[in-house]
């Protein structure tokens, strides 16, 4: 075995205890960083490797983005009110938005 495989496989086994012992909410930046701090030398391009390896996540702080987006496809809704928003001179008409 090839000395990168085998110091993968010695640093894989410290990675999952990481993720599993912060409640599987470690990404590979903080995993990276405890590793640095346990005084184990591993680059943070190989963690980000060996986490992808072994199919683990973190969490996101991040909220997801829960926006509605039309179907291209979809015919456009009637208007109904008959909206009409030019106005003849300035400051003859007003439009709000109610939510």
């Amino acid at each position: 075995m090839c000395a990168r495989r085998r110091h993968d496989a010695e640093s894989t086994e410290p990675v999952r205890k990481i993720h599993a012992d912060s409640d599987e909410t470690c990404g590979s930046p903080r995993i990276h960083a405890v590793l640095r701090r346990e005084g184990t030398h591993v680059g943070r391009n190989r963690v980000e490797r060996l986490v992808r390896q072994a199919g683990l996540q973190g969490v996101s702080a991040r909220r997801p983005r829960s926006l509605t987006r039309r179907d291209p496809a979809a015919a456009l809704a009637p208007d109904l009110v008959q909206r009409d928003f030019t106005a003849g001179a300035p400051n003859r008409l007003w439009v709000a938005d109610i939510c």
